[in-house]
């Protein structure tokens, strides 16, 4: 009776690997170490600035700023310098505020809109997502212009609402949702409508739970987007006490009193620290898939 012959590129129990074999194995390792060393160089490029960002803000006073990498006097006295050279606090509450009503505004309404775009039906809505879509061809500093004449007709001018109005939704955000409402599958909408929900119903209790991943993509993005804002702020306010946190930050690095790159880090690090913050507190729905939640409603 003969030996059965395994399969080429096959390794039998006991036995070496074969050549084909061991080649594949280099060729995998090859390939996840240079998977690896590209995550290694982005992890680099994208955080390098932010970590020498803060150890700057860390240097004590007598330091060198670009005398080597790690401070060697560390010392946090940098922030409390910060917060008595201008009204950090003051600038951080305005910011806040408008960022506030940006992430509800923008979730509000961006939820709506996504939704009524997801649904047939109604005659136009192809057309109004083409304009929708045609709208994100265009730049800010576009439109710039037209929308200051707007918000100063309107008597606000150099208002926090002014600050935000233009922010309220962004069309990004509608087709987030619209992705986001269009996963959802169609067995779960049919199964609500048998059960008699109507249409507000199954937009609360089904489509927005499934979407919880995309409402927190919208959160942030809404967020960030008010709080980095700068030029806009820029042309609205013109009194100090309504400044934004990156205008004040402007007159900290401007001032002729402040020539110090360690106050200029540590104002741009307090800066930073909400936006991750909020990163962190809603990661767990910024990953989760869309699909997953909708079978689980």
């Amino acid at each position: 009776m003969s030996t059965p012959v395994p399969p080429k590129g096959t390794v039998s129990l006991g036995s070496k690997p074969t050549p084909r074999v061991g080649a594949d194995r280099r060729r995998h390792r090859i390939g996840l170490a240079g998977r690896y060393a590209t995550l290694v160089l982005m992890l680099v490029v994208m955080l390098g600035p932010i970590v020498w960002q803060f150890l700057t803000s860390i240097r004590g006073r007598t330091e060198n700023v670009y005398d080597g990498v790690l401070p060697s006097q560390p010392t946090l006295d940098n922030y409390v310098r910060v917060a008595e050279s201008f009204p950090l606090l003051q600038y951080a509450g305005n910011t806040l505020v408008v960022a506030a009503l940006a992430i509800t505004s923008n979730m509000l309404f961006a939820a709506m809109g996504g939704y009524a775009l997801s649904r047939a039906g109604w005659k136009g809505r192809k057309g109004v997502f083409t304009v929708l879509v045609a709208t994100l061809m265009f730049p800010f500093e576009s439109v710039m212009i037209s929308m200051f004449l707007t918000v100063r007709e309107m008597g606000l001018v150099d208002t926090l609402i002014g600050v935000w109005l233009p922010g309220a939704v962004s069309v990004l955000n509608i087709m987030i949702m619209r992705a986001a409402f269009l996963a959802v599958p169609r067995e779960v909408e049919e199964a609500a409508v048998l059960d008699g929900a109507g249409e507000w119903t199954r937009f609360t209790r089904v489509f927005l739970p499934a979407a919880k991943g995309a409402l927190a993509v919208v959160c942030i993005t809404s967020f960030m987007g008010a709080w980095d804002d700068f030029l806009w702020p820029l042309l609205v306010l013109t009194n100090s006490d309504h400044y934004t946190l990156q205008l004040g930050l402007k007159t900290l690095a401007g001032a002729t009193t402040v020539n110090d790159q360690r106050l200029i880090a540590a104002g741009a690090m307090a800066a930073l620290i909400p936006t991750m913050l909020l990163f962190f507190a809603l990661q767990r729905f910024f990953f989760k898939g869309v699909g997953e939640g909708a079978v689980k409603t």
